[in-house]
């Protein structure tokens, strides 16, 4: 057999952070769930990197179990994103089945992991092995997720639940918004130290004062006036199931769910769906665009819940640095869980600030006036 790989930064594979989920670690798992029954065999692991996944078949049917670190996800942490699944799935909106554990848990700690248990749903992965970042296999595609996002902001608009804690790799929402971005970057940077200690020395102040002088002028005042609402904050295709017909028939992976707002979510969906970012962290600094993807996708939206002309204009404003948050958890993912100053260092110049700098260049810039045109 194969050693296992997952997708890296890049384009290759690499050999996986944590290592694969064990059929004896699995039955050990499955037996603190009574509503599983025995273990008969692992049949695929997941290639994504910052957790080991499995699906799992047991006595009574098809489970993903999905390991975290302790480090990066407690049993609490996980209760968070469980909580807004279930809400979502009261509104009517279609998620997989967490599995309840013997103490009314919804994940379980064992031996410095943390594990959750999903029954896997009957629908199509059809991305499945494709790297998260990746485009729509069609416009279609991006037209039928647009309508499930605004499905799931619709039914998430009652949801009351707080806004989730520091954990690493979770999404965030307040560097952008704020009176004084750089301010609230300032003490986002403070309250963890790992991020701090990587960013020791290096001008990253003067770096993010010129990203929001130069890309958020005017934004901290449009996005004050979002409401606040729970949202996916990590909507591509692999996160989606698909029926035969082509439309979203499940929706998982709320691992970075927190709250931001509605254009928060559209522009990070955006952002992740219609710019071949792998083929820009090569090396390719015009990396292909799909204007209609994100035509399409918001389009899709709009058959659901409206936009008006000046969230269009705050969502084509908001793109350039909508991934900001999220790329600091990573860069404190790697400089402190991982100790990989490298894999931090790709973080920091290649994605946090690399994003948003390639919309001040010309193919970046010429992509953002397509954008608004479509729109």
């Amino acid at each position: 057999m194969s050693a296992h790989l997952v997708h890296g930064m890049g384009t290759a594979l690499e050999a996986p952070t944590w290592p694969v989920i064990t059929p004896a670690e699995a039955k050990a798992v499955l037996a603190q769930f009574p509503d599983v029954g025995r273990l008969e065999q692992l049949s695929w692991h997941s290639p994504r990197p910052f957790s080991a996944a499995t699906l799992a078949r047991a006595d009574h049917g098809e489970f993903v179990l999905k390991r975290h670190h302790l480090c990066l996800r407690s049993v609490d942490a996980l209760a968070e994103e469980h909580a807004f699944m279930a809400h979502l799935q009261v509104a009517g909106v279609c998620v997989p089945e967490v599995m309840m554990a013997h103490d009314g848990a919804s994940a379980v700690a064992l031996s410095g992991w943390t594990y959750e248990l999903h029954r896997k749903a009957p629908d199509l992965d059809l991305y499945r092995d494709r790297p998260s970042w990746t485009p729509f296999l069609s416009h279609d595609h991006a037209y039928a997720a647009g309508m499930a996002l605004a499905r799931l902001h619709l039914a998430a608009q009652g949801y009351a639940g707080a806004t989730r804690a520091a954990h690493p790799l979770v999404a965030s929402f307040t560097i952008l918004h704020a009176a004084d971005p750089l301010v609230a970057a300032e003490a986002y940077v403070r309250a963890r130290p790992a991020l701090a200690r990587f960013l020791d020395g290096k001008p990253w102040r003067s770096e993010l004062d010129g990203l929001f002088a130069k890309l958020g002028e005017g934004l901290a005042d449009r996005l004050r006036n979002q409401a606040p609402l729970w949202t996916h904050n990590d909507w591509h295709p692999s996160n989606l199931l698909w029926s035969a017909e082509g439309e979203v028939a499940t929706i998982f992976d709320f691992g970075l769910a927190t709250r931001t707002c509605a254009l928060h979510d559209i522009a990070t969906a955006i952002e992740r769906t219609t710019v071949a970012w792998l083929d820009f962290s090569e090396g390719n600094s015009a990396p292909p665009v799909d204007v209609e993807a994100a035509r399409g996708l918001l389009a899709g939206y709009r058959t659901i819940l409206p936009l008006w002309p000046a969230d269009l204009e705050t969502l084509v404003r908001l793109l350039p640095l909508v991934h900001l948050e999220f790329a600091l958890s990573e860069v404190d993912y790697f400089a402190g869980i991982l100790d990989d100053k490298a894999q931090a260092e790709l973080a920091w110049q290649g994605y946090a600030l690399g994003h948003a700098q390639w919309f001040l260049s010309p193919p970046g810039a010429a992509f953002l006036r397509q954008l608004e045109a479509a729109l």
